[in-house]
Formats: structure tokens, C-alpha cells, sequence
């Protein structure tokens, strides 16, 4: 096979050939707790903090010092210390056996090295994936004008927190007399091949240089002047916080990045991210890492400078977008047509406190097959009796440069299930345990075989939107 997954091509082109809007189509974000001292949650000391911790990461990632991401099996048995041990002493030559011999499977982590210095590049038809490792600047974007700081000095160390947090200080007082209203950001928000049209125009008004130092920057910093009181799961703040990480208000958001930190006013945090280059795993897991060790360090508050002469405004470099009024023009239309679309955007949020994973893992059911019945179960009720189609996304990283592929947990033992809870009512409670039970393990099954590539609901999913590459997908698929 000419390919180490023949999906993987037909995947990257599902994505780039899309000409539909990044934002509410294809960016999600993931949201960080709060840090639990009240000190560190100013807006750039908590921006400063998160910078150093995700500058920790990409070192360990450089170094290839992060352990591997492992999928357990039998999580009791593998996922502990003295596994990950035992393990760091076989010969790396056999390590994966000695893995695989106690079902704890390595898992491709190929998608890391688009984490940081990348972005997607609108092009016409297809975009881009960018990425140039060379640059030791982040982006941050402040009401709604573009800057970079450098935070890597030459020799790679990563400069010191004190100054990081003095720049985005720095960074905080002189976009304050910007004007957001002529920002190019929102441009990013646009239907791809009107992007890829703007951004030539862009280029042509002599703003490559600029734009390359945005596509090469670690990762883009993004500096709301948005604030909240309370993030309870019913309040209108919380509503506000969730459509703010997921498209803000389109002037201070840069779609494209590969991942943008946000930081408000108020020290909230959260990750918004591209969805060409990686999917969610890689993306967790550096947002948890992030946060699990910003919180036990005290980066900032505990650094003194290292420099008295350190001067802010020498490592701040504001993007001076030269912008004709055609340009301008454009963002006016595009602002336009952002606004509407999010506009008609409503989330709603529950939080329900009645029990957990812990507690349903205690009564030895599995956690994720009673949350997509509960799915199912609301569906059915809402319809009069309806089922529909379900998808819920599973990694298939278990093979090298897989992606995800495509559980169905809507079965007919979901559907029996939901009959007999909403319709009849006449089970006894053994019969029903009984039901749930079969329900819940056949869930865990479908995971499983999706996880091991033994379904196959994306392959012909992608074939079908690309359909000049069937043939070629046809030609590769072993004989069974």
C-alpha cells in the first residue's frame, strides 16, 4: 500500500476542499477551570502563566520527552506507575510489544507537530496547511490589532515569565486606542474561497510579510475585554462564556490558527482550534496538561525579572495591516454576515449533579453507553417515539495516522430500552437491569470496533465526498 492509511489522504481533503466558514462549522473549543488562586487569574498573569506552561509543553514535545498517548484496555492493570515503569525499562526495539502483550495500545500522536507554529491557509478549491518551526514569537490579538512578542530567546530557552507578563501588559495598554472596527480578523471567519480571494488582496497591498508572521507564529493569544460574574450552568454568563470560546465577537479571533488561547478580562480561559490538522485528543491532552501545571506552579508571581533594564516595548511588535478601501469594505461586509450567522445561534446548558461516571462505574455499567441512552431516551420522548441516526466520533489512533471513526449508538436495543421505559412501563426492575446492561455492553462493543478499526462508517463517508478518489481508495482496500 502506497500509504500508511489510505484514509488519511481522502480525510485531509474532507477538511481543506470545505469551502464552508471555520467558525460553527469545524472550530470547537475546550474551556479551562479557573485557577483555584484568585491572584493569578489577572488577565496577564494568567495569559503569561499559560504561555510559559504551553512553551513547557512544546519543549518536552521537541525533546521528545512527552510520554506516549496509550489506549488501555484494562485501565486497572496498565494505567498506573508501576506499568509505566516496568515498560520504560524494556529495549524501545520491543516496548510496544510488552505493551501490546497487556492490551495497553500506543497510539499515533503524528498530529502533534501541527500543535504549534501552523495554521491553515485559505487557497481556492483546497487550503493549506502551514507550519515553520524557526519562529520564536506568539501572536496575540487585543482589541482586535495583531502583535507578537517574542517569548524563545535564540538559544531556545524560554524567556522569563516576569517579562512575558510585562509584554502582554505591555500589549493591554497600547491596543486601547485601536480601532477594532478595522480589523482584518474577521476575514478569517469568511466562506473559504472568498477568504483565499481576500487574503490575495491582502497580499498584494504589501501585507505578506505580516501575514507570515501570523501563519508562523507558536500560537495566537487572544486578549478579550469580555468579563463574567458567575459561570453557574443556567446562567446567562455561562451562555455568554461558551458562544464568546467559540466565535467571540469576530474581531478578535483569528480562525485559521492552529490553536488560539483566549484569556478574558477576568482570567477565564479557554482553547478554540483548527480542525484540519488534528482532532480533539492531542488538543485535550495539551489543554489538561496545560492547566494541571500552571496550577501547581507560580510562574509569574514567583519570577523576578531578569533584566532590570528589560524594556517591554522593544519585544512587542505591532501588525500594521496596510488596508485599501476595498479591503475595508470587505471586513465591513463579512462583520456583517458573521454577526447574522452567530446571532442565530442559541446554546443551552445543563449541568446535572445527580450522579457521575464514578457512580455509574460503581453499579458496573459504562459511563459513555448510559450518557448516549440518555441521548436516545430524550430523542425518543421529544418525537412521540422516534429514532434517528446517531454519530458519535471515536479515535482510531490505535493505527498510524488514524483519525476518528464513526459510532452508531442508536441500536435497536436502545430503541427496545426507550419502548419500554416510555411506552409500556411493565418491566420488573431485574428485566430492565437486565436491558441495560445488554444495552450499555453493546455500546462499549460498537466503541471498541470502531477503536480497533473494525467499522468503516468514514471510509465510504469520505470516499462519497470525494469522489475523484474512490477509484484510488478502491484500488488500495485489501481483498476480503
Amino acid at each position: 500500500m502506497k500509504h500508511t492509511s489510505y484514509i488519511s489522504d481522502l480525510w485531509f481533503d474532507m477538511y481543506l476542499r470545505s469551502r464552508l466558514p471555520l467558525v460553527l462549522n469545524y472550530n470547537p473549543f475546550i474551556a479551562m477551570n479557573d485557577d483555584p488562586n484568585k491572584q493569578k487569574m489577572d488577565q496577564a498573569i494568567r495569559a503569561a502563566d499559560l504561555t510559559v506552561s504551553a512553551l513547557r509543553f512544546r519543549n518536552s514535545l521537541n525533546a521528545n520527552l512527552l510520554e506516549p498517548d496509550v489506549y488501555h484496555m484494562n485501565p486497572k492493570k496498565t494505567d498506573n506507575e508501576t506499568f509505566r515503569k516496568v515498560v520504560s525499562f524494556l529495549p524501545e526495539v520491543v516496548s510496544w510489544y510488552g505493551a501490546y502483550f497487556y492490551k495497553a495500545f500506543p497510539l499515533d500522536m503524528s498530529q502533534y507537530v501541527r500543535l504549534f507554529n501552523s495554521t491553515r491557509i485559505p487557497r481556492q478549491d483546497k487550503d493549506e496547511l502551514f507550519t515553520d518551526k524557526t519562529a520564536r514569537h506568539v501572536a496575540v490579538l487585543c482589541n482586535g490589532a495583531f502583535y507578537t512578542v517574542d517569548v524563545v530567546e535564540k538559544n531556545g530557552d524560554i524567556r522569563s515569565p516576569k517579562e512575558i507578563h510585562l509584554a502582554y501588559q505591555h500589549v493591554l495598554k497600547v491596543s486601547a486606542n485601536a480601532k477594532p472596527e478595522d480589523s482584518i480578523a474577521v476575514l478569517s471567519a469568511d466562506e473559504r474561497n472568498r477568504w483565499a480571494t481576500l487574503r490575495e488582496l491582502l497580499v498584494n497591498a504589501g501585507n505578506e510579510s505580516l501575514l507570515t508572521k501570523l501563519d508562523s507564529a507558536i500560537f495566537l493569544l487572544c486578549l478579550d475585554d469580555t468579563i463574567l460574574n458567575t459561570l453557574d450552568a443556567d446562567s446567562r454568563e455561562m451562555k455568554q462564556y461558551c458562544k464568546n470560546m467559540l466565535h467571540g465577537n469576530g474581531l478578535n479571533r483569528w480562525f485559521d490558527k492552529s490553536f488560539s488561547l483566549i484569556v478574558d478580562k477576568g482570567g477565564r480561559a479557554g482553547v478554540n482550534f483548527e480542525h484540519a490538522w488534528g482532532d480533539g485528543v492531542a488538543v485535550l491532552r495539551f489543554v489538561n496538561e496545560v492547566h494541571k501545571d500552571v496550577n501547581s506552579h507560580n510562574f509569574v508571581l514567583a519570577a523576578g525579572l531578569s533584566s532590570n533594564s528589560f524594556d517591554p516595548a522593544s519585544h512587542v511588535h505591532r501588525l500594521d495591516f496596510k488596508l485599501t478601501d476595498t479591503i475595508k469594505h470587505e471586513i465591513a461586509k463579512v462583520r456583517k454576515t458573521f454577526e447574522a450567522s452567530t446571532g442565530r445561534l442559541d446554546l443551552s446548558i445543563l449541568q446535572y449533579h445527580g450522579f457521575g461516571k464514578e457512580a455509574i462505574k460503581k453499579y458496573n455499567f459504562y459511563p459513555d453507553g448510559i450518557m448516549q441512552l440518555a441521548f436516545q431516551m430524550a430523542y425518543f420522548r421529544l418525537t412521540g417515539g422516534q429514532t434517528a441516526a446517531t454519530y458519535e466520533s471515536c479515535s482510531t489512533a490505535a493505527f498510524k495516522h488514524g483519525r476518528t471513526e464513526c459510532i452508531r449508538p442508536a441500536t435497536t436495543l436502545t430503541k427496545e430500552f426507550c419502548e419500554k421505559v416510555c411506552n409500556d412501563g411493565n418491566g420488573s426492575p431485574a428485566e430492565m437491569r437486565a436491558l441495560l446492561k445488554a444495552t450499555c455492553a453493546y455500546h462499549g462493543q460498537l466503541t471498541k470496533e470502531a477503536a480497533m478499526g473494525k467499522r468503516c462508517g468514514n471510509v465510504f463517508r469520505d470516499a462519497a465526498f470525494n469522489t475523484t478518489s474512490v477509484g484510488s481508495l478502491v484500488e488500495e482496500l485489501p481483498l476480503l
